[in-house]
């Protein structure tokens, strides 16, 4: 059963533990975080230091069982966090940590050094997140069907291969390198830029693509017809959201993945995009939003996806994929601070 939880967003579903028992909750979520173990009574007395007996601890165990927060495989097992009692130490246990001021610089520095070509950004933000968070990092593209094209531009990269640069009216960049049919002198180029230019600026991109297809201009003449069926093969191959990830190297050395088939299961799911793509922007645009224990396929079970959809880019957002044991304070600060920066070049 998947949870949904905000940091410091309280739920009525939550229980009204005492004071002890959400010690103990809060001390397994911490200790099995660090050794992605079931955690005893002994455990706790020993190694987390909860006071008492560990048959007082054992006791405290049984309860917050009870009550759905931990769960084991069989009797003579210690104890996990369920996924809501993940949720209940996301939403009443977590301490905000915000990231460190280099690191924020870092950050800072890795996005204002990429282009302001949307899918370079995105990418370079997924890389970012999985550094930061040390779990999967996820950045989302929306289909740009709506935006208006503000600026068109062309730029021979060899004599059969030309990049397209597109500015959106937001101000973000698209570029596409397309490969022509046959070799194209320079002065044609600037004589087919003028052409796209008059005929598809100010449009939105699924405008665009329909006159590429079916506007008789850009029919007339060989060079015209040559640029605007390879730009129309160029969005159509481009079109769609995208789902860019990061960091599978650092998950694939955590225990729950010693395995290695429900790894590869994940980046499958992941290179597919549904669910991910949805449950991504399925919340508050602006927060990030915490959704543990995902069962929309296999492949997903026992993991937590943190989210931020970014305010003012409908379809837009980045967050971090992981074992539900992940660093949850870590992992959101990365999430809000990669979200908020990310958002002023959209």
């Amino acid at each position: 059963m998947r949870h949904i939880a905000l940091p410091g967003r309280l739920s009525r579903e939550d229980p009204d533990l005492s004071p002890r028992q959400r010690d103990v909750l809060f001390a397994v979520v911490r200790e099995h975080g660090r050794s992605a173990r079931p955690v005893s009574s002994e455990c706790l007395v020993t190694t987390a230091a909860i006071r008492g007996s560990a048959a007082g601890v054992r006791s405290v165990l049984a309860e917050l069982e009870i009550l759905g927060l931990l769960a084991r495989s069989h009797a003579s097992a210690g104890r996990v966090p369920s996924g809501a009692g993940y949720a209940y130490y996301v939403r009443q246990g977590l301490t905000p940590r915000p990231l460190p001021p280099d690191l924020l610089a870092e950050l800072d520095e890795r996005l204002r050094n990429s282009t302001r070509d949307i899918e370079d950004l995105l990418h370079e933000a997924a890389r970012v997140l999985a550094g930061a968070s040390f779990q999967l990092g996820l950045a989302l593209a929306r289909t740009l069907d709506e935006e208006r094209l503000s600026r068109l531009e062309l730029a021979g990269l060899s004599p059969d291969r030309v990049l397209l640069v597109l500015t959106l009216a937001g101000g973000s960049v698209r570029t596409l390198k397309l490969e022509l049919e046959s070799p194209l002198a320079a002065d044609a180029l600037a004589d087919v830029e003028r052409m796209l230019r008059e005929r598809l600026t100010g449009g939105t991109v699924r405008e665009v693509r329909d006159r590429l297809r079916s506007d008789p201009e850009l029919a007339r003449g060989a060079a015209v017809r040559m640029v605007s069926r390879a730009f129309a093969d160029g969005w159509r191959d481009a079109d769609g959201t995208t789902l860019f990830s990061a960091g599978a190297g650092r998950i694939a050395v955590q225990p729950e993945f010693a395995g290695g088939s429900q790894l590869g299961s994940l980046l499958q799911v992941i290179e597919d995009g549904p669910p991910l793509d949805r449950l991504m922007v399925e919340t508050v645009e602006g927060h990030a939003e915490v959704r543990l224990a995902l069962d929309e396929v296999a492949a997903l079970s026992g993991m937590s996806l943190i989210s931020y959809p970014l305010p003012g880019a409908p379809g837009v957002a980045v967050g971090v994929l992981g074992p539900m044991r992940m660093d949850y304070a870590r992992a959101i600060a990365a999430v809000e601070a990669v979200g908020a920066r990310l958002a002023a070049y959209f």
